[in-house]
């Protein structure tokens, strides 16, 4: 069922101004603002924003065309479309905003800018619902769908927005089935993370657990692998079969993976070095093994095999054709 009707009405009543689509904002006080007259000069919340519209439990904002294309495309709910005056090649977007109800407003560029503070806008920002985590039997159920062994990431305490928008990204393209992060000690899922993932948040699922290891163990009894990444892991990651169901459990730059989960890894690997320095970034360490579970699942023989079938069939159906 689609709610994008009711959650629009509901984002209006939260403090947008009830103006008719494609209001220009140009009155004096709108000016004022935008001049910080009436609101100081610091980079303090946008001036037509209610104080519940800034609460961290209420609706996102994505910055950005990439991002705010993937959030149309999504599962959540778009409220409303904010569109910088003067911006240009936004036509196709803001169609399809019309299209799904979305009320689209220009505003002067200066009140994204205020709206976005160090966030790099391109001249459109979408206010979304609040993003929901979905649960462990969610994902598994999806999983299960996929009609392929499950494919889980473990993220513990990855605390930098940066990197956990960038393992999303890694995540979603590599075919994660879901993500799961602890209740407590990590990133939650705020614009800049959807901003980071480059929309691949709205592809993903994700879920929060009070426990990873706890979590793990569970899974373990079901017939789940983890397999866990430490600069002193005594295998190779290349080594480990990854044709089955796997959990890849990545730890926080600051102290890798907690006790208690590395005690429920199968395998702790290693990625080989030959540099002088001994780590990498948690998002690059993670993109890296979940391309090597992509690659030992989809080996290149049975790609090219796939892509030889795909393509004879359109060779037939074009001859048919004619």
């Amino acid at each position: 069922m689609d709610h994008r009707g009711t959650q629009a009405d509901k984002g209006v009543r939260r403090g947008f101004p009830q103006f008719e689509e494609e209001t220009e904002f140009r009155s004096e006080s709108w000016e004022r603002a935008a001049l910080g007259i009436e609101f100081g000069d610091d980079d303090g919340p946008a001036p037509w924003l209610s104080e519940e519209e800034h609460d961290e439990t209420g609706p996102d904002w994505v910055f950005g065309r990439n991002p705010v294309r993937e959030a149309l495309d999504g599962t959540r709910s778009v409220l409303r479309l904010l569109v910088a005056d003067g911006a240009g090649g936004l036509t196709t977007m803001i169609d399809e905003a019309r299209e799904q109800g979305v009320p689209v407003q220009h505003v002067p560029r200066i009140h994204l800018d205020r709206l976005a503070q160090s966030m790099r806008h391109q001249g459109v920002a979408a206010m979304v619902a609040a993003f929901d985590y979905t649960t462990l039997t969610a994902i598994l159920e999806r999983a299960e769908a996929a009609s392929e062994p499950a494919f889980l990431l473990f993220l513990d305490e990855i605390q930098d927005p940066q990197n956990l928008g960038s393992i999303l990204r890694s995540a979603e393209a590599c075919g994660v089935h879901g993500v799961v992060l602890p209740k407590h000690r990590s990133a939650g899922l705020t614009a800049a993370v959807a901003r980071s993932s480059a929309g691949a948040i709205e592809h993903i699922p994700v879920a929060r657990v009070g426990n990873l290891a706890t979590t793990a163990a569970q899974l373990k009894e079901k017939g789940f692998w983890v397999v866990g990444t430490e600069a002193s892991g005594e295998t190779d990651y290349r080594e480990v079969d990854y044709r089955v169901p796997i959990i890849v459990a990545i730890g926080g730059e600051d102290r890798g993976i907690g006790r208690a989960l590395a005690g429920q890894c199968d395998w702790v690997v290693r990625l080989p070095m030959r540099g002088k320095v001994n780590s990498l970034n948690a998002s690059v360490a993670a993109s890296i093994v979940l391309y090597q579970v992509l690659a030992s699942r989809t080996p290149v023989a049975v790609a090219a095999k796939k892509k030889r079938a795909a393509t004879g069939a359109k060779a037939k159906k074009t001859k048919k054709a004619k």
